[in-house]
């Protein structure tokens, strides 16, 4: 008798899709996200984590392993509009307790302030969250006892997932823990209660290390939407006397991508800047962050208008304001970095994803450098060792944090006495800006990049030169390409100083520009003709490479 037919796998009324790493952990549809497919991964990862040394961030069962997530609907509950999928922390949960871990529910929480607490008593925790993509997608980071997953944990993770599907897979239907949606066979299930440990470790980690420093006489509005740490923001910043006026809060989840904040977006937050003006007086700043708030986005204020921050940008001033003595940034972030003070403590860029920067962060404390930090073009910072000022410690935190370079923004700008447009206006005269293709299938972006990549040996750089230059016509204000840079997408740079960088994304269907210029106005355009449809410099790429 053939056993098979009474497993698990056999009784599945759907084609299961495999969950895939992202440029930081894993992601995905929410259609996708079955919690059988959820509790496959993070019971190998915990299982992952459990055959490493301390040494390497590993775990050991029967000790405490910390979740939070963000305010995603298919975090916590199920969803009927994404095929009734969802309860991924519950998944999650279950997953890491049968791997003989004792789970606590962190809540609602920012992905750094998770991290910062995990890592501080040297546990494993696992973060619920889509980041700043679409509401109809989800995921999760694992983080070892040491900090995140990196780039070499993720062949012998997905060996063991692997072996985990397998086994999972092979279970007598009946006594799964699935039915055959892949759901829990119990249906709903309540969490742990929330454990308010991490949320007081992360106030605390700011109140002590800015200890003295003030923003009396400030006023900031927080555009709140559905970010999960925008009530911690508020009482951040009122810890150092900010008048802070909350707005914009949000029921519904709003995706934003601090690497590509568009008009429509610019013109909420102006509206909502509008009203807290009219009724409170001239504002200072207004600040928000991501959906997990791991990025941070900030605006200055011009005389009434709202003006957007870059974060590539923003990672400047605030290792500066540091006393950085080691910078680490991936290769799409804008080149003022090579051109200012900087320039001589960068270490070499990196391909993009927070994993690359903490590897270069680490390669940096390898060759004895010290006051290491990073950060990202979506402007998330990265401390790679600690930094003392003023007689305080900042504990390493090798994650994406936004508390950390909005706190420094507004304090460079108040010990400086100038608006946020103001010290902005110090930093060499380089300007980017972002944009993307939405619904762009990552199969034909990566047949745009293999058309127009090189492989070593092959004698195509100048032919690719060439077709490329056809693209960016002189008639659209291009020169001549100067030079093209590999290491992560086709980054190119021309003769007066433009840059166009082009990347798949690496965590959902989207064809990312990245542009740079001597102007904003530039800038803007770049990207504009990057994207334009249907016949923009990206559909034109798209057809060169069928």
């Amino acid at each position: 008798m053939d056993n098979r037919v009474d497993d698990l796998r056999s009784h599945l009324n759907y084609e299961p899709h495999n969950l895939p790493f992202g440029t930081s952990g894993r992601r995905g549809p929410v259609a996708h996200l079955t919690q059988l497919e959820v509790y496959i991964n993070v019971l190998a990862e915990a299982r992952y984590l459990q055959s490493l040394d301390a040494s390497e961030g590993g775990i050991r069962g029967g000790e405490e392993f910390y979740l939070a997530y963000d305010l995603r609907p298919s975090s916590t509950r199920y969803v009927a509009e994404q095929q009734g999928r969802g309860e991924i922390v519950q998944a999650a949960e279950r997953a890491a307790r049968d791997s003989g871990m004792r789970t606590v529910n962190l809540g609602p929480l920012p992905t750094p302030a998770l991290m910062h607490y995990a890592v501080g008593t040297g546990k494993g925790s696992l973060m619920v969250t889509g980041s700043h993509i679409p509401f109809d997608r989800n995921g999760y980071k694992l983080n070892t006892s040491r900090g995140e997953l990196l780039k070499h944990h993720e062949e012998p993770v997905n060996r063991t997932v692997q072996q985990v599907r397998e086994e999972i897979y092979g279970q007598p239907f009946r006594d799964s823990l699935f039915d055959q949606c892949g759901r829990f066979r119990e249906g709903h299930c309540e969490l742990p209660p929330v454990d308010p440990r991490g949320r007081r470790a992360y106030v605390e980690r700011y109140a002590d290390f800015f200890e003295g420093a003030s923003l009396a006489g400030k006023r900031i509005l927080v555009y709140q939407h559905s970010a999960v740490g925008s009530d911690l923001l508020v009482e951040i910043l009122r810890t150092f006397q900010a008048e802070v006026i909350p707005a914009g809060r949000s029921e519904q989840f709003v995706p934003i991508d601090t690497e590509n904040i568009d008009a429509a977006q610019l013109a909420v937050i102006q509206a909502l800047a509008d009203s807290a003006a009219e009724q409170y007086g001239p504002l200072d700043a207004v600040v928000s962050t991501d959906g997990d708030s791991d990025r941070p986005l900030i605006l200055g204020v011009d005389r009434g208008r709202v003006r957007f921050f870059s974060g590539d940008l923003v990672g400047m001033i605030v290792a500066e304001y540091l006393g950085a003595a080691s910078v680490v940034v991936p290769v799409s972030c804008n080149d003022a970095i090579d051109r200012g003070s900087l320039a001589r403590v960068t270490e070499p860029k990196t391909r993009i994803g927070s994993p690359y920067v903490i590897a270069g962060m680490q390669a940096a404390a390898r060759r004895g450098r010290q006051r290491i930090c990073g950060w990202e073009a979506n402007g998330g910072f990265l401390t790679g060792s600690d930094l003392e000022r003023n007689g305080k410690v900042l504990t390493a935190l090798a994650t994406r944090d936004a508390m950390l370079p909005i706190l420094c923004v507004l304090f460079s700008a108040a010990q400086a006495n100038v608006s946020l447009p103001g010290l902005f206006a110090n930093l060499p005269p380089r300007f980017g800006c972002a944009a993307l293709l939405k619904n762009f299938p990552r199969s034909v972006s990566q047949r745009i990049m293999t058309a127009f990549t090189p492989t070593a040996g092959d004698g195509r750089l100048e032919d690719i030169r060439g077709r490329l230059q056809v693209f960016f016509p002189p008639e659209t204000g291009f020169s001549q390409i100067r030079s093209i840079d590999y290491t992560d997408g086709i980054r190119i740079t021309f003769t007066n100083g433009d840059v166009a960088h082009f990347r798949p994304s690496g965590n959902a269907d989207e064809f990312r520009c990245y542009a740079v210029a001597g102007t904003a106005a530039r800038a803007d355009a770049i990207a504009r003709m990057a994207t334009a449809e249907p016949d923009g410099i990206m559909r034109r790429m798209e057809r060169s490479a069928r």
